[in-house]
């Protein structure tokens, strides 16, 4: 085949990204392409018309992908993904909203906004990019930072233990609960799937490699060698006891992935007095 001679003149997904945009901000290894496809592949198989589809996020490196999906799309204020979704559906019920942020941006600056979005069921989904770190600003700790680990603010370990966030969101009773990695992209795709199929708030975590900011001083090696430890090291179970779901990349613990919850209740709105 010549050099210049071209195999495709379109990619299948081209309908849905902004090539405008493209080439991406993203860091050589990032997780954020594979699950950004992942979102965009499962609501092109939905049953759900494409107009009805809106996506919010916070700020950081996962805060983007908003900014690269071509649909209606809102890149909000550090920490505010949640409170804005909320009121994009209260206002406008038919809609399917989907909140695509990172750990720090929901668990940290954000984090009384998610808690109580859960508790209430609001009809939302997330999905949580958890790279265990502050990427875009410098590698900072954050509340999924694993303990021991060292970061640019915590130079000789982390001394916290992590947020646990598949067992905070089912005991705040999200109807949906899964964990994946950027390499399970089959699984994935299904969860968001399930997630546009439910009513109430659905929660997906997705372990994701941060080569630049995490990776590097924690000597994890490039963005293919922490998707080799997440085939080795991660284990699949649906029935696992969330309280021992804790991720600590450091210890050689399975990483258990999983769709742990998949129940109904009642959604805000619909409340009974």
């Amino acid at each position: 085949m010549a050099p210049a001679e071209r195999i495709a003149d379109a990619h299948p997904l081209d309908r849905l990204l902004r090539s405008d945009r493209l080439p991406h901000i993203w860091c050589p290894g990032c997780g954020l392409g594979p699950i950004m496809n992942c979102y965009v592949q499962a609501m092109l198989d939905s049953s759900i018309p494409l107009e009805r589809h809106v996506i919010v996020s916070g700020i950081g490196c996962t805060g983007r992908v908003p900014g690269y999906v071509n649909i209606d799309s809102f890149h909000t204020t550090h920490g505010r993904a949640i409170p804005f979704a909320t009121g994009l559906k209260l206002g406008n019920p038919d809609l399917e909203v989907t909140v695509f942020s990172g750990d720090g941006d929901l668990f940290a600056i954000g984090g009384n906004h998610i808690l109580h979005a859960a508790r209430r069921n609001i009809d939302l989904n997330v999905i949580c990019v958890n790279n265990f770190n502050y990427g875009m600003t410098g590698g900072q700790l954050g509340p999924t930072t694993p303990r021991g680990a060292i970061t640019s603010t915590t130079p000789y370990g982390n001394p916290e233990e992590a947020l646990n966030l598949v067992h905070l969101m089912a005991a705040l009773g999200a109807v949906y609960v899964a964990r994946w990695s950027a390499l399970h992209v089959r699984q994935l795709e299904r969860s968001i799937a399930r997630a546009f199929e439910k009513r109430g708030f659905t929660f997906i975590e997705v372990l994701s490699p941060c080569p630049v900011g995490f990776g590097r001083p924690n000597e994890l090696g490039e963005g293919l060698d922490e998707m080799r430890l997440y085939r080795l090291e991660c284990v699949v179970d649906d029935d696992a006891d969330l309280a021992d779901c804790a991720i600590d990349l450091r210890a050689h613990r399975p990483l258990v992935l999983g769709e742990f919850v998949d129940i109904e209740r009642p959604v805000y709105g619909e409340w009974e007095a």
